[in-house]
């Protein structure tokens, strides 16, 4: 049984755990490797190896660092088929898919190669009599991200990919459900010529995450999983002195009003509703057809495309979708489906029972289509996070946008229409951090900065893009005077009147 274990100041390590997590392959149901959950004492050896590289790796100049990713880049994109294998062994996407996931990871990369630029600070010549004033952007120590299942390779890199340009060391923590591309992202993270110490994997559970937390070394922390764990992050990074943002749950809408093209529309829907088997923070497991109308419409074309999707394992590249990540996170969707129907949705389309012949063990489920889902009932409160898709039925527009705005998610929300202004109005009223008009997975480009509201963020500042750069950095302003004569006393306020 192949063992996973940390990637600890440029080695391999098991480290002193002997604590295991069964590694799927989600295809098959089979156990194809065990990861090791880090004991505290290894967390701290990351962390130290981490504040060890920090001040040499904070003190190479910008352009250097830069040069570290754009090696890194070329290292990841040669490595590109690799990483994507790996990862849909582990999670279960399909390998395009997984292309992509690794491709906007990539995106940020390229980004975060601007750092001589973002790293800016601000000057002003002759603020005052012979008085100048500026500002620099420094990085904050050892920084840490707990990363999700979902996307093992972009959100990762999302995370170390600025912090790292900023001149930080950082400790990635990624799920123990597939660890094998983060470890091998630190792996060519040092081979594009960072210094040991300087990116960090550790495998854990909550005595690792509350390790990070409590260490006075780690000065902050990145983290994206469900709500309920991002609000426990939050709380205890925050009141042990530490930046934190937290980005949990989602429960994304589609408004589809009565003028928009519905073969768009469903082309659009299928994607982003089913696409990775629904395990994702901006799929959009929620349909708002406006009018009973446009409801029977989008019902009609959307059932025979839900039960013709393609589902395979994940070496199909003709698959639409492959299996879950576990066999428990299957049954946890099929239980919410069934909660569905006790709540008097109507199944339109049950995909529970599906199997893939050949391959009865692995975690599959078909795609399921619920409709006259309503506020209040828990499946539609909840987020699900499968390939369920319900759909909500609203009477006009103002039903349409408050559905989105009153949800205690607030993460992505998208509008498909031909009328400008409806959509302008929308994108105006709506109280939700990420949308799209015409667009159903409204995922920021990275110059950019992603992040939603309410309970899907915990914290003041997104993920990547300017924002990134302004958490994984403390701004230091200088304010100088060259005088050539010598002073008198000032007991008052200085000031520039």
């Amino acid at each position: 049984m192949k063992t996973l274990g940390h990637f600890i100041n440029g080695q391999h390590t098991n480290g002193t755990s002997d604590r295991r997590h069964d590694v799927f392959n989600p295809t098959t149901g089979e156990t194809q490797a065990q990861a090791v959950l880090a004991s505290r004492s290894d967390v701290e050896d990351a962390i130290a190896s981490a504040q060890k590289a920090f001040p040499g790796w904070a003190a190479t100049n910008p352009q250097r660092r830069a040069r570290v990713l754009f090696k890194f880049k070329e290292l990841v994109e040669k490595d590109m088929e690799n990483l994507a294998r790996l990862l849909s062994a582990e999670h279960g996407k399909t390998i395009p898919d997984s292309r992509g996931d690794v491709q906007r990871g990539l995106d940020v990369i390229e980004f975060a190669c601007g750092i001589p630029h973002l790293q800016k600070g601000e000057y002003t010549e002759g603020a005052g009599p012979g008085i100048d004033v500026y500002s620099m952007r420094q990085p904050l120590g050892v920084v840490a991200g707990i990363t999700p299942f979902n996307f093992p390779a972009m959100i990762p890199m999302w995370m170390f990919g600025v912090a790292i340009a900023c001149g930080n060391t950082f400790i990635n923590k990624p799920s123990e459900k597939d660890p094998s591309v983060p470890l091998r992202l630190a792996e060519l993270m040092m081979e594009a010529g960072a210094p040991e110490g300087v990116l960090n994997v550790v495998n854990g559970d909550k005595e690792a995450v509350d390790t990070l937390i409590e260490d006075a070394r780690v000065k902050a922390i990145s983290f994206v999983g469900s709500s309920d764990i991002a609000q426990y992050i939050y709380a205890g990074g925050t009141a042990h002195g530490k930046r934190v943002q937290a980005f949990g749950g989602a429960k994304n809408h589609m408004i589809i009003l009565p003028d928009a093209d519905m073969d768009n529309v469903v082309n659009n829907l299928i994607g982003s509703a089913y696409g990775s088997a629904g395990e994702r923070c901006m799929a959009t497991p929620v349909a708002v057809p406006v009018g009973e109308d446009t409801a029977e419409r989008l019902i009609d074309m959307l059932k025979p495309r839900v039960e013709g999707l393609k589902i395979g394992p994940s070496t199909d590249e003709g698959s639409d979708l492959g299996p879950l990540v576990t066999a428990a996170h299957r049954d946890r969707v099929r239980q919410w489906i069934g909660k569905a129907v006790e709540e008097g949705q109507d199944l339109v389309v049950d995909g529970r029972e599906f199997t893939l012949q050949g391959y009865e063990n692995g975690f599959f489920m078909g795609g399921t289509l619920l409709d006259h889902a309503k506020p209040g009932q828990s499946s539609y409160e909840e987020e699900i996070f499968g390939p369920v898709l319900q759909v909500v039925r609203a009477r006009n527009f103002e039903e349409a946008v408050a559905l989105p705005s009153d949800h205690q998610y607030g993460n992505g929300v998208a509008i498909f229409t031909r009328n400008g202004a409806a959509a302008r109005e929308f994108a105006a009223q709506v109280n939700v951090g990420m949308v799209g008009i015409n667009v159903p997975i409204p995922v920021p480009v990275s110059y950019h900065t992603f992040g939603g509201w309410k309970r899907s963020s915990f914290g003041d500042t997104n993920q990547h893009g300017p924002e990134g750069v302004r958490f994984w950095t403390k701004i230091k302003t200088i304010t100088q005077r060259w005088p050539e004569d010598v002073q008198g006393s000032e007991f008052v306020i200085p000031t520039m009147k």
